[in-house]
């Protein structure tokens, strides 16, 4: 656990994530990471830590973001994002395409 003085709603949070984190197959050190991170980024924009960078307090709130970033993630973009992406290269019949094939299509 990180230091520093949460409160008992910011410890919860920070354990459901890490939970999640493990469940999903991540890292017992990469969870504790990511889910530290979040925690103090929701401090930060929420007005409860004592120090916050620029980032933290200018960028989308996690909760919000959901799966926006999720082209780091292991499954890359989502259905959305890849459509997204088609429409704006004019693709033809995008709506009907799969995620595997907007991905295939993209890559021409």
């Amino acid at each position: 656990m990180p230091q520093g003085p949460w409160s008992a709603k910011r410890e919860r949070q920070y354990t459901d994530i890490k939970n999640g984190l493990l469940s999903r197959g991540r890292g017992e050190k990469l969870a504790e990471e990511i889910a530290a991170r979040t925690v103090n980024k929701t401090r930060a924009q929420h007005g409860e830590a004592t120090q916050a960078g620029a980032a933290s307090l200018n960028d989308m709130s996690p909760a919000r973001r959901g799966g926006g970033h999720s082209h780091i993630g292991a499954q890359g973009r989502t259905r959305a994002q890849l459509y997204a992406d088609a429409k704006r290269a004019g693709l033809a019949g995008r709506s009907r395409m799969t995620k595997a094939q907007l991905e295939q299509a993209l890559k021409r």
